[in-house]
């Protein structure tokens, strides 16, 4: 199939961009460039650009649920091909803001939700199948 647009930005809604978007690059690196007070836009190195724009209504989704104000997107974060990157960056998410949503051992992903309510995964992934 034949590209007729290239993905500019991942826009995630939240009642602080400023504030967001130094969470993510905290985790994922870049600097927030902040455009105006509604818009802030994170360069991921190696990555997409992240946008986080001023919903002052913004509602979290209630991740897992999907009858009523379920999540719409969530983005996974390669923490490491071993359990101890993941434990180690589990830590420093938590630490950052991010609470647990769901932790189940037997799975290569952990979910938590960020300091505006948005569901995020850190993820196992195994040395062969990373990027």
């Amino acid at each position: 199939m034949a590209r007729f647009a290239r993905l500019r930005n991942v826009v995630v809604d939240c009642p602080d961009p400023r504030a967001l978007a130094r969470f993510y690059a905290e985790i994922v690196g870049g600097e927030p460039e902040e455009q105006d007070p509604s818009w802030v836009v994170l360069m991921v190195p190696g990555g997409p650009r992240l946008a986080f724009q001023l919903s002052p209504d913004h509602t979290p989704p209630e991740w897992p649920r999907a009858d009523r104000n379920a999540q719409q997107f969530h983005l996974d974060l390669d923490a490491g091909a071993t359990w101890e990157e993941v434990d180690a960056a589990e830590k420093r998410v938590l630490a950052l803001g991010a609470r647990p949503l769901q932790r189940v051992d037997e799975e290569d992903f952990r979910v938590y939700a960020d300091p505006a309510g948005h569901p995020f995964c850190l993820c196992r992934i195994p040395e062969d199948q990373r990027i």
